[in-house]
């Protein structure tokens, strides 16, 4: 049995945890954009993203191992996790590669904001989630906000494949999240992440291999960068983004993507010295605002 001050602390977590969940989110999310930024790593993209998913699994299931994690909870439902891993990471980040091929991150970031709006839209006969009108206000100052960060770039436009693989992108977030709110909710993190990367895993070197002229240079940045990427992102970003799904709503958790434009641009220039926009810092406020409001609302 816990100590009682072992006991006071793990209650005093358990009543942050959902209020700090959000803002660690935000911050590891938008840093995996400064890490990339700061030296993109010389390795292939496709195949990056295989090697970080699988070191990521190997990590969880050790964890998984030494602390004895009850696998029979996924008996009959593992494949749930599955499409759910292969749709928020291995289809949604490849198809976010691909699409800043031709266009630029700005852009891809601009498609973004279709996720959190379509999220919301979709919840309510799905999952039966229902916004009120001060959050669609929210949703409308986000997008703004969002607007706002990363400009219009009107020539990307032109690029017609960019564009749909950025869509396509958005579209797999989107459902990578309804479907895990449906279907996956009720078993533990560890497991969770470790069957969604696992599966992540597979797909992205089975792409790599196949289409894919692999090229792995493991400089120290490289290095550097995958660790950040999986120990920051793919195992810390990703267990606060299903912990929030496991304990809030759907809409109410995709609402905190439109904070990731305006925290990367803060970051970016405390960081690597890079110009710090007045409509960044506008488009940030702005977006706060609309992200407090779908919450503040609920």
């Amino acid at each position: 049995m816990a100590t009682p001050p072992l006991r006071h602390l793990r209650q005093a977590l358990a009543h942050a945890a959902p209020a700090a969940a959000p803002f660690g989110f935000i911050f590891l999310w938008s840093m995996a954009f400064v890490a990339v930024r700061a030296g993109l790593p010389d390795v292939s993209p496709l195949y990056f993203l295989g090697v970080r998913f699988a070191i990521a699994t190997a990590i969880l299931v050790a964890i998984a191992l030494v602390f004895s994690q009850n696998w029979s909870t996924l008996a009959g439902r593992w494949h749930h996790f599955v499409v759910a891993g292969v749709l928020i990471n291995a289809l949604y980040l490849s198809a976010g590669y691909l699409a800043m091929t031709t266009i630029t991150g700005a852009t891809l970031a601009l498609l973004g904001a279709l996720h959190p709006l379509v999220t919301a839209l979709l919840a309510g006969p799905l999952l039966g989630e229902r916004f009120r009108t001060v959050q669609w206000l929210g949703v409308a100052l986000g997008m703004t906000g969002v607007l706002l960060v990363v400009g219009l770039k009107l020539d990307d436009f032109d690029q017609r494949v960019g564009i749909a693989w950025g869509v396509a992108a958005a579209a797999c977030l989107t459902a990578g999240t309804l479907y895990y709110s449906r279907k996956c909710r009720d078993v533990g993190l560890v497991l969770a992440n470790a069957v969604q990367l696992g599966s992540a895993a597979v797909v992205t070197l089975g792409l790599a291999f196949a289409f894919e002229d692999i090229r792995a240079n493991w400089t120290p940045t490289a290095l550097t960068t995958l660790g950040f990427l999986t120990v920051g992102v793919s195992l810390g970003g990703m267990a606060l983004l299903l912990y929030m799904l496991k304990t809030g709503t759907a809409g109410r958790v995709s609402a905190n993507f439109y904070l990731t434009p305006g925290t990367t641009a803060l970051l970016g220039w405390l960081i690597l010295g890079e110009t710090l926009a007045p409509g960044a810092i506008a488009g940030l406020a702005i977006a706060s605002a609309g992200v407090w409001l779908v919450n503040r609302a609920a």
